[in-house]
């Protein structure tokens, strides 16, 4: 099923729900504390590598680290290795430890020295010729992780491995766009290249849409749901995903409403 048959319901709930006073509870608020670009993409890293688990627990465990790091960017430069490992020693959020958090940290202020910033390095990356940035984000990881010596980051997964990265995509979405909702701050990237971030929410309506038959929450998956929203939207085929994933998150959202609008039964 085409997705231009729900444009209408789309356009209504992003006009509805695409405000940053539907935001919370969301990791991406945090981002709306830093002016500075170089900050903000420091911030917005942490946050979306963060959001797995209840998002309570979520946004407890990044203004924790938030609260350790005033000037998130000047803070990291100025932090040996050894500075981040003492600092995060207690830190824990399900199964991240504050070692691995510190590690990545560590990745970003090597990455820092090397490109100057995060956009930047991600930039490296970016062909004239790619369908989406999924190269470039593998770049990105790559120059990320290298610091791991080989030890898998569960914090940064690498798309080239397979996985939807619905965190990294999510981040993407964040510091790419800018709209009522996403602050931006990396322009110039184009927006019809990003990737919808998937997880278990947005492959149940994506589904539930039609958009894709598969039975997998892969890379696969959010390529082919990632197509169909291009067809109607095609220099931004994220730009449904915050108010799609309103319905998963808000208690006074239903999704089923939302589909039976769609005229898709949900019995």
């Amino acid at each position: 099923m085409p997705a231009s048959k729900y444009l209408g319901n789309l356009c209504d709930l992003y006009d509805a729900y695409n405000r940053r006073e539907f935001v919370h509870p969301d990791p991406l608020e945090f981002l709306y504390e830093f002016e500075d670009v170089r900050d903000r993409e420091i911030v917005g890293l942490i946050s979306s590598s963060l959001a797995y688990g209840g998002v309570k627990q979520i946004l407890k465990s990044v203004q924790t680290v938030l609260n350790k790091m005033p000037e998130p960017s000047r803070f990291i430069r100025n932090s040996s290795r050894s500075d981040l490992h003492e600092l995060f020693s207690g830190f824990r959020h399900r199964f991240t430890t504050g070692a691995e958090m510190a590690t990545m940290l560590y990745g970003v202020k090597t990455v820092l020295e090397k490109y100057g910033t995060l956009d930047e390095c991600f930039r490296k990356g970016l062909s004239n010729d790619a369908e989406t940035v999924l190269p470039a984000l593998d770049a990105f990881v790559t120059e990320l992780t290298a610091v791991f010596e080989g030890k898998p980051p569960s914090l940064l997964p690498s798309p080239a491995k397979g996985s939807a990265c619905k965190r990294l995509n999510l981040y993407l979405r964040w510091m790419v766009r800018k709209d009522n909702v996403d602050p931006g701050g990396w322009d110039g990237i184009p927006t019809s290249r990003l990737v919808v971030p998937v997880d278990v929410h947005m492959h149940r309506i994506s589904s539930s849409l039609g958009l894709t038959a598969r039975k997998s929450a892969d890379m696969k998956t959010a390529i082919e749901i990632t197509r169909a929203f291009r067809k109607i939207s095609p220099d931004d085929p994220v730009r449904y995903d915050f108010c799609l994933t309103r319905l998963g998150i808000r208690d006074d959202l239903d999704p089923a409403r939302f589909l039976e609008a769609c005229e898709i039964s949900t019995k």
